[in-house]
């Protein structure tokens, strides 16, 4: 599988680490909802189709991804940085269009 960092290029799954459901809403972190924090630790979906998912580039660039990968066919339809373009300037900007004109 084929992840394109908006910053690095295609790359390998091997260099990304998956972070998590892009879903899932934390409790407040001052929260002492036993119900609240039990349900975001342990309860998931398991969805079938389209899922929102972070992904870390930790091979590479080390940005966190936001990646809407289909669960049945693995296929990526969209990848973008967490937050903004990290303060990379009009690098990220360059390497995104970049990235946009190869595909």
């Amino acid at each position: 599988m084929l992840i394109t960092c908006p910053y690095c290029g295609p790359r390998d799954v091997i260099e990304f680490t998956y972070q998590g459901d892009g879903n899932r809403e934390r409790p407040d972190p001052a929260s002492q909802n036993f119900e609240a924090w039990n349900a975001y630790v342990y309860d998931r979906l398991n969805p079938a189709g389209d899922h929102n998912e972070i992904w870390q580039h930790s091979g590479g660039c080390r940005t966190h991804l936001r990646v809407v990968r289909n669960t049945l066919t693995h296929e990526i339809s969209s990848v973008a940085f967490m937050r903004g373009d990290h303060g990379r300037g009009d690098h990220g900007s360059a390497a995104r269009r970049k990235a946009e004109d190869k595909s």
